[in-house]
């Protein structure tokens, strides 16, 4: 089992070392600086076929120290905390600085705008799990999936589980610390018919371990989704409406918020420049963020930069309402900062919702997507292509699973094009959503 792991006295002591780090750059010559420093600790645990094949115990810690010499900046990090170790860090940040370039927007975050409220978000559930337990649950779910008619092989499951503590500070006088924990739980099947061999999985995964779907539940949907995969063919090539299951809807709405990232915005690297208050979505759709919403994955009172975060409304009656920026990004766009320093936390959807059912009698004809491979997106124009694999709709009702092919579109047709939204919202990410259809792409099949 590892090491106890002491949250408190963690965050006391990273705290400590993040105000000497502070002192030291302001007796060296810096005229501000930050500093982050976090330590992890979690334990892994990986079965197949019924044997354990490999436990993992880590622990990770490290600091990263910016400076800032007027306009100039130097980063610098190690994975040594001690005392020695931060006197480097600093002194190789302001070597680096030193030697930069002015930026006219580099500097901290604006004072007044560093966090006051700093409340309990209850992001932090410590499990005291050994090794021996934690095996003992991954065999479990890996059984309940391999013990189901049809599943002929594994490719195991998997038990994680962590807690950590960031601290952020800078010469501002602000000094913020979060503790918080992670658990996740997960199982691969393969079955095989005369057509080949499919493979599909399931997770689960929470702040909370006492919020995780039991093992059985795991293994058993891991099966039900690899088993419902066999006979797959290739579809038709042609312009239908694509269903995408919530684990894909949730990568289109990180394709929106990587558009509207300040990042990308300045460099004019984003298909979604100059576009707030434009139409981008219908009507009645809306998405924001909740950065503190008690106990939900993203949770956070303080952004990268120690400003306070805050709901922000991205999308307001399908329009672009916000970017999503940092201090330095705002500087770049003549604009303010949206507290999104380390991006979005929480995003949530606000749009009338239906059923699954409804959602196949309305595409009628089309493909719904479960499963999608490669890049394939470019950010700069939206263009969008991705190998893909999910089930033919005819009529409104499930036909035959599809594999080897591909749907395109582009992002701005996709996002104007959305007829509906799921009530089969999946919550074990930092983004919720249902199932998205859309009403037309591209599917090159047979």
């Amino acid at each position: 089992m590892a090491q106890a792991f002491e949250a408190n006295a963690q965050q006391a002591l990273l705290a400590s070392r993040a105000e000497q780090a502070l002192q030291l750059a302001r007796q060296l010559g810096a005229d501000s600086a930050e500093v982050g420093a976090s330590v992890d600790q979690g334990v892994g645990v990986s079965v197949r076929l019924g044997e354990v094949e490999t436990v993992e115990l880590s622990r990770d810690q490290g600091i990263a120290v910016t400076v800032y010499v007027g306009q100039r900046k130097g980063s610098a990090s190690s994975t040594d905390a001690g005392a020695e170790s931060i006197r480097a860090t600093v002194e190789k940040a302001l070597s680096i600085a030193r030697y930069t370039g002015e930026d006219p927007a580099a500097g901290l975050a604006e004072a007044e705008l560093m966090a006051r409220e700093l409340p309990d978000l209850k992001v932090h559930y410590p499990w005291k799990l050994s090794t021996e337990e934690a095996t003992a649950i991954a065999l479990e779910c890996e059984r309940a999936g391999r013990d189901c008619p049809g599943i002929t092989k594994s490719d195991g499951a998997s038990l994680s589980t962590g807690e950590g503590v960031r601290v952020y500070a800078n010469s501002h006088g602000f000094l913020g610390t979060q503790k918080g924990s992670r658990h996740s739980l997960s199982c691969m099947l393969i079955a095989e018919d005369d057509k080949g061999m499919q493979r599909d999985y399931d997770y689960t995964s929470a702040r909370d371990p006492q919020a995780l779907r039991s093992p059985g539940a795991v293994g058993e949907e891991a099966a039900r989704r690899t088993l419902r995969r066999l006979g797959a063919q290739r579809p038709k090539t042609g312009s239908f409406p694509v269903l995408f299951d919530p684990m894909l809807a949730s990568g289109l709405v990180g394709h929106l918020m990587g558009a509207l990232a300040g990042g990308a915005l300045y460099r004019e690297a984003s298909f979604l420049c100059d576009r707030l208050g434009t139409p981008l979505f219908p009507a009645w759709f809306n998405l924001e963020e909740r950065p503190m919403e008690v106990g939900a994955a993203a949770s956070s009172p303080f952004d990268g930069e120690g400003v306070q975060t805050r709901n922000n409304r991205f999308i307001v009656d399908g329009q672009v309402a916000s970017y999503m920026l940092s201090s330095y990004s705002a500087r770049r766009l003549s604009m303010q900062t949206t507290g999104n320093a380390g991006g979005a936390r929480n995003l949530r959807l606000a749009a009338p919702l239906r059923s699954f059912e409804d959602l196949l009698k309305e595409m009628d004809r089309g493909v719904w997507v479960t499963e999608l491979m490669g890049q394939g997106v470019n950010g700069v124009t939206g263009d969008y292509s991705r190998g893909a694999a999910g089930f033919w709709i005819e009529d409104g009702q499930i036909q035959y699973p599809v594999e080897e092919f591909t749907i395109a579109g582009n992002l701005n047709t996709m996002f104007s094009g959305l007829v509906a939204v799921g009530n089969d919202s999946d919550t074990r990410g930092s983004i919720h959503t249902g199932s998205w259809l859309v009403d037309s792409m591209t599917v090159a099949g047979d």
